[in-house]
């Protein structure tokens, strides 16, 4: 079984650098998938509320026997429950359908348009005090939205959870990241649509290591030191996505996968979005 190394985060906390994420898995596969991925070695699952899934995490959590102590769960608050009280009673109905004490993780899952991200950010700090979350973080956020969090609050977000591939390298965010101490994880590591798996660039790389050509891109991504969470609902690729410990990229690979960078989204404009 691989051994996935974890990440010092600026408080302390360490986070697998590689999970599953379950976006897109219907609840009643949710329980399915990540019992899969726990026997495949995973440690880490990312969910949402949004996802409507979190049920299906909590029942695979009660009945694993893997200790709760050794896997690190992150659920993501939704747009419309933004402010103190919302966020207060959103965590904890997620808390519920998690069946769980303590979260490792909770992310702001977008800043929306409307700026109330400063307000809800110090009910995650709240939360935090008390010991409710281990750590705390956001997702899609702007180098824009982080400055105004870092201004106006008390903690520098521990995770920004953002689309990452190589088609959206964000070097420029993962630089901002660097320099205040914010771990990058990449939600959709893998890009939408499956172009980015058939890239010429893509396969090439996959020939000459002999590997898969997520596996490439999945291992492009832990070169960089970003945490990575590909989805998948199916047990061998769930198996595939986890087995890429046994070997590296060169620098020349990992160049030539960051320079396929396009400023591509598959996804929504966090300046734009909510």
């Amino acid at each position: 079984m691989p051994a996935v190394p974890n990440l010092t985060l600026h408080d302390g906390v360490e986070i697998p650098q590689l999970g599953l994420g379950v976006w897109q898995v219907p609840q009643e596969q949710t329980a399915e998938v990540v019992l899969n991925a726990l026997g495949a070695g995973y440690r880490h699952v990312d969910t949402a509320a949004g996802y409507g899934n979190e049920a299906g995490v909590g029942d695979a959590l009660r009945v694993t026997d893997v200790p709760r102590e050794e896997v690190f769960i992150t659920t993501k608050l939704p747009n419309e429950r933004h402010g103190r009280d919302a966020t207060l009673r959103t965590f904890d109905e997620s808390m519920a359908k998690l069946q769980l004490e303590h979260l490792d993780l909770y992310l702001i899952h977008w800043p929306t348009q409307r700026d109330d991200y400063v307000e809800t950010w110090k009910a995650f700090e709240e939360l935090h005090r008390d010991g409710r979350i281990r750590t705390i973080g956001v997702s899609n956020f702007q180098k824009t939205h982080l400055r105004k969090l870092m201004d106006e609050t008390d903690i520098v977000p521990t995770v920004n959870q953002v689309e990452l591939h190589p088609y959206l390298v964000q070097e420029d965010l993962r630089a901002f990241h660097a320099e205040h101490g914010i771990a990058t994880e990449a939600w959709s590591p893998l890009a939408r649509g499956g172009e980015l798996l058939s890239d010429p660039v893509v396969t090439r790389i996959a020939a000459e290591t002999g590997r898969e050509p997520a596996q490439v891109v999945i291992r492009w991504h832990l070169q960089l030191g970003n945490v990575v969470i590909p989805k998948s609902v199916t047990p061998s690729r769930i198996e595939s996505n986890i087995d890429v410990f046994g070997f590296t990229l060169t620098d020349e690979q990992v160049a030539a996968l960051s320079a396929l960078n396009r400023d591509q989204r598959t996804g929504p404009d966090p300046d734009t979005f909510g």
